[in-house]
């Protein structure tokens, strides 16, 4: 791998990853991949398709069981942990694929994750209208999202880019402090791109969240990388500085001399 000159952080990691790896028979999609993350800083992870980039997420979001090494959550190894455990321990993933309640209404998908957030439990058909203060933080994320006017639609009703935001709104409602971003602007129109750019733009100014971003397009990956890290064939073979990530020779090779909008 090429160690590119990072930042020196001021903090311990809020996540790392040891040797992380996962086999499907005879292949290996994530090969022993070793990185820490810090607090207030946001790390885009590239590579061409079946590099491991969402199978590399999985295993520390914990849809995916990892063959061998480990994860470790604020100092504490949580390899052993499914993902709804990872989720209340404050790892917080949206999707490259929508992840919805889609006959639900928009406004009552937040709501599921304000209440769980709030320690409610997740009663669909609870007293919610007891609950003034976190009907309003539903709204207040629907706002932040630009769904506010669709918040009693149907989520079957929603565009593939208005299902983008609202994963959105619902990974702000559950207030993580690990942030994992999939592709979070696939399908989505131009003019709709720049709300959820500016929003996460917005959460990169809380220097408690941790944010990892899978990213194909450029322009996205540079307006708001600190740090890219470059998977091929489910090895790490880059990681630091984004400038000095984008213009190495390995990273020509096995990346952007491949097409980087096409990735």
């Amino acid at each position: 791998m090429q160690n590119l000159s990072k930042p020196s952080p001021s903090s311990s990691p809020s996540l790392s990853t040891r040797d992380l790896s996962i086999r499907f028979g005879g292949h290996v999609a994530v090969n022993q991949v070793t990185a820490d993350f810090y607090p207030g800083s946001l790390t885009v992870i590239v590579g061409p398709n079946g590099a491991g980039k969402t199978t590399y997420f999985n295993l520390i979001s914990g849809q995916l069981a990892a063959s061998s090494g480990s994860v470790t959550l604020f100092g504490k190894d949580i390899t052993a942990l499914g993902a709804a455990k990872r989720t209340r321990a404050g790892i917080g993933r949206a999707f490259q694929l929508t992840n919805l309640f889609p006959h639900l209404s928009v406004i009552e998908n937040v709501r599921l994750a304000v209440q769980s957030r709030a320690r409610l439990g997740l009663n669909i058909f609870s007293r919610w209208a007891s609950h003034i203060e976190l009907i309003q933080r539903a709204e207040h994320f629907l706002e932040r999202v630009a769904l506010a006017s669709r918040q009693h639609d149907k989520v079957i009703t929603l565009s593939h880019g208005d299902k983008r935001k609202l994963e959105v709104a619902i990974l702000l409602a559950l207030e993580p402090e690990i942030m994992m971003f999939d592709e979070p602007t696939a399908g989505m129109s131009v003019d709709e791109v720049p709300v959820i750019l500016e929003l996460i733009q917005e959460v990169k100014t809380d220097k408690n969240k941790t944010i990892l971003l899978v990213e194909h397009k450029m322009d996205v990956v540079r307006s708001l990388a600190d740090r890219i890290i470059v998977l091929h064939n489910g090895s790490m073979v880059a990681d630091g500085d984004p400038v000095e990530v984008m213009a190495s020779a390995i990273v020509q090779e096995a990346y952007l001399g491949k097409g980087v909008g096409h990735a």
